[in-house]
């Protein structure tokens, strides 16, 4: 699996796959713009997308992640968008297809498909491991092999579903939700804005009337020849398959064991991450999106992150060491709260405002560092807007600055 020399004007199809993949990006910069604090989530969502896969966002509710998933494929003209919150006692029917009541009184079996999930091409699962156990089956067979067998029996039906947006609120606490869980190739936590300077201009947005957005989409046709060809043409070098191996290998030091399913499949997200950044061939900087892809709970992520970005470049690593220091930061800025205003503003003189300013001049640095070797920014830019929400609720919490202000200064 070497580069073939190639690149993006020589490959054949070329032109319709440079067209797809600039819109494409052009969708998660206005995406990005949109919903705020999550450039990272949308980038992610489109690349497993384009690789053919189903994402997990684990988080509370009110996080926009059913807002994003319709958002997402607004942008894709032409495709069928399904969504569902599912419960204990969701049967398989309201799902896959209802039964014909008409069709019952004249004594024939019949289920109603079309508007369900053995239509879409783009499904949002809200609650997806509250399955019941009498849709589990079903659920698993529409995730692995996208087909669905009538209860009526006869031959399976074949669902033209490119991937799948999945949310919960908790982890798996069964085999039968294990087992689902397992399916689900990337996955991302989401939260609360943590800038409060974000927050403001989302409350602000609720009774402003902002510019209409930019709306750029792409084609359903055009999506699909990007999933069935243009992203499995992307080579992946040698090189690349040495850095999984040995990802593989520190990762196992560390007990964190992924199926090699798993790790087959995680070689389409780096040849689709690849795909979106109008490259031919994988990079190292693609490797990042493995830290969605290998940890089971959330306390492992941090140590997959560290892993995946030893091997993609230093400079991330050094803003994942200055993002402890920033948590470390706001762990006590939370332990003081009710204290006074003069006691806060001790806190910040002695304490936040040179460690916060220092870590975010490091941070513009690396960023810079990272731009001119040809680097991804995804690591560093993820610790500089947590870097600016401490900042600002410094500021506003311990100082007392208006959110306003604050998102001015930033």
């Amino acid at each position: 699996m070497t580069t073939s020399g190639q690149g993006p004007a020589d490959a054949e199809g070329a032109p319709e796959a440079t067209e797809t993949a600039g819109r494409l990006r052009a969708v998660c910069e206005e995406l990005s713009d949109r919903f705020y604090e999550r450039d990272d989530v949308v980038r992610t969502l489109m690349v497993t997308l384009l690789a053919g896969q189903h994402s997990l966002l684990l988080g509370p509710p009110g996080t926009a992640k059913s807002e994003l998933a319709r958002e997402l494929t607004g942008r894709i003209e032409g495709a069928a968008y399904w969504e569902i919150l599912l419960s204990k006692f969701t049967a398989p029917t309201r799902m896959f297809g209802p039964v014909d009541v008409a069709a019952l009184a004249r004594g024939e079996y019949r289920q109603v498909f079309e508007g369900r999930a053995t239509t879409a091409h783009v499904a949002f699962v809200d609650e997806i491991f509250k399955c019941s156990t009498a849709a589990l089956n079903e659920t698993l067979g529409f995730l692995n092999e996208r087909i669905y067998h009538p209860e009526s029996g006869g031959a399976p039906i074949r669902c033209p579903l490119i991937g799948a947006i999945t949310a919960s609120n908790e982890l798996p606490g069964g085999e039968d939700s294990a087992a689902i869980y397992d399916r689900l190739l990337v996955r991302m936590e989401v939260g609360y804005l943590a800038d409060p300077a974000n927050f403001a201009a989302l409350v602000r947005s609720a009774v402003s009337r902002p510019e209409p957005p930019r709306v750029t989409t792409v084609t359903l046709a055009a999506l699909r020849d990007a999933v069935t060809g243009f992203v499995p043409a992307v080579s992946v070098p040698d090189a690349i398959v040495d850095a999984v191996c040995t990802l593989r290998s520190a990762l196992r030091r560390e007990e964190l064991i992924a199926s090699d399913r798993r790790w087959r499949q995680s070689i389409g997200l780096l040849q689709a991450s690849a795909f979106l950044d109008g490259r031919a061939a994988v990079a190292e900087s693609d490797l990042s999106v493995l830290s969605h892809v290998l940890w089971d709970s959330p306390a492992q992520r941090p140590t997959v992150e560290r892993e995946v970005l030893r091997l993609v470049h230093p400079d991330a690593r050094e803003a994942l060491d200055l993002a402890d220091a920033i948590d470390e930061l706001e762990v006590q800025l939370d332990a003081m709260a009710g204290q006074s205003r003069e006691a806060l503003s001790e806190w910040v003189i002695k304490n936040a405002h040179n460690r916060l300013a220092r870590a975010g001049k490091r941070l513009e640095r690396l960023r810079a560092e990272a731009l001119a070797a040809g680097r991804s920014t995804a690591a560093i830019d993820r610790v500089t807007v947590r870097q600016r929400a401490v900042r600002a609720r410094v500021l506003t919490e311990a100082l007392g600055m208006d959110a306003s202000m604050v998102r001015a200064q930033l």
